[in-house]
């Protein structure tokens, strides 16, 4: 991307996110490495984050809706308005360096419009913040309409305080490797290094962050000692049963966290084979691996198609980490506020249905398949899971007996908590 000016580089970003193209992550793949890199993550994020918010404030400060031509320069202005609600940059900065970023997106004529927008948010700020709090939920809680009725609908006693964790900055969480090393004994490491952290309570192995900081600065990140992964995702392999000489299938594997803490949980099983259908996403999965100097069988295939993968000798435990809405991650991913659509859901929910189909037959009699997204809502979750006890009579649903999230009719699920895990639903059956 040519663009070196922070602001018109989050501009362009927003107006491509918009209009369906990519998503976070894929932009900032695409972006080089330089000193504004910071600024855009925080700029493109933020303005994910607080997305309606922002929109009805670009709704009371213009006259009129830009014409599609120039999303660009709304975009731009969702990022000025940002800086000056959320940020710790000085007003007259934020607005001097967003009005030149029109010159950067070559459209000097919206210099002006964007600075009197700006200044005008400035001078009406009480004012503006009344409005916010009288307006709807969605433009409260800045969630799409949608979303947040699906919410309210599936979790009527928790829905504002989900809301509210998806708008946090998420924690910073890593996974001790145990097999290596006590989480009391990478605890002290951490304070020897002058790394604020502390223990997680659902999983053994999980230690939070105090602050962020670059995976390089962690000791025995290289050694692979330690691995970052939000701690909901950590209670996997616990809930796997697994013993010494079992067949496993992590059937939707990258980028290969669930993989490698599963072979670190258990060292002695016959066979880890974990299947993806991202050629690019299981590269991942094999540096994890590396890292932490495990091995297991990495192929790519489409998990719905076992017949292309599979040897025909049978799995005894298959995690299936469903895709999904991601709705449990939205303080991580805070794009999907924008790239996901009502009509999203019942394709989701048909595609889980399906690939707990295809996988059942890779399951030996006797076997444990665990099923887990990363959604809050019941339709990916329950009720797939209901569907599939209805048609497959081998199966049986196995409850979870633990003392952490909230007890569905089937399994368990997480709901995002803002010093916490993530959201994250689990659900075991067992094969006759």
């Amino acid at each position: 991307m040519k663009h070196t000016n922070a602001r018109a580089t989050a501009a362009l970003i927003l107006s491509k996110l918009r209009s369906g193209q990519g998503s976070l992550s894929t932009h900032f793949d695409a972006l080089p490495s330089n000193d504004n890199e910071g600024l855009v993550r925080e700029l493109c994020f933020g303005c994910c984050r607080f997305y309606q918010e922002l929109d009805f404030l670009i709704g009371r400060l213009l006259g009129k809706p830009l014409r599609n031509k120039d999303a660009d320069i709304a975009c731009l202005m969702f990022a000025g308005i940002y800086q000056i609600r959320h940020l710790r940059i000085p007003d007259h900065a934020a607005v001097n360096e967003t009005v030149a970023a029109t010159g950067t997106l070559g459209k000097p004529w919206a210099a002006p419009l964007v600075n009197a927008v700006l200044r005008n948010y400035i001078k009406k700020q009480g004012e503006l913040d009344a409005a916010i709090a009288s307006a709807a939920d969605f433009i409260r809680y800045s969630h799409p309409d949608w979303l947040l009725a699906a919410i309210k609908q599936d979790w009527p006693d928790g829905w504002e305080q989900i809301l509210l964790a998806n708008n946090c900055r998420p924690p910073m969480t890593l996974r001790v490797n145990l097999a290596r090393m006590s989480r009391d004994s990478y605890l002290e490491s951490l304070q020897s290094t002058h790394i604020e952290a502390f223990p997680g309570s659902l999983s053994n192995a999980s230690v939070y962050l105090v602050k962020p900081c670059a995976v390089q600065d962690l000791p025995g990140f290289l050694a692979g000692l330690v691995s970052v992964q939000d701690e909901a995702s950590q209670l996997v392999p616990g809930l796997m049963n697994l013993k010494s000489g079992l067949r496993v299938l992590d059937a939707c594997a990258a980028p290969g966290g669930k993989t490698a803490h599963i072979l670190e949980s258990e060292q002695s099983l016959t066979k880890m084979l974990a299947v993806d259908a991202s050629a690019n996403r299981l590269i991942g999965v094999t540096e994890n691996l590396s890292r932490l100097g495990l091995s297991a069988d990495v192929r790519c295939g489409d998990a719905a198609k076992p017949e292309k993968w599979w040897d025909g000798i049978q799995f005894d435990r298959i995690l299936l980490d469903a895709p999904c809405s991601a709705t449990g991650v939205i303080r991580r991913h805070p794009d999907i506020k924008l790239l996901r659509h009502p009509g999203d859901l019942e394709n989701l929910a048909q595609r889980q249905f399906q690939l707990l189909v295809a996988l059942w037959p890779c399951l030996v009699p006797g076997g444990e398949l665990l099923y887990t997204t990363c959604s809050v809502l019941r339709q990916e979750n329950e009720a797939v899971i209901k569907a599939f006890l209805q048609q497959q009579t081998d199966a049986k649903y196995a409850a979870i007996a633990a003392d952490w999230g909230v007890k569905c009719t089937f399994g368990r699920q997480l709901l995002p908590d803002r010093e916490g895990s993530d959201g994250f639903y689990f659900c075991r059956v067992t094969k006759n």
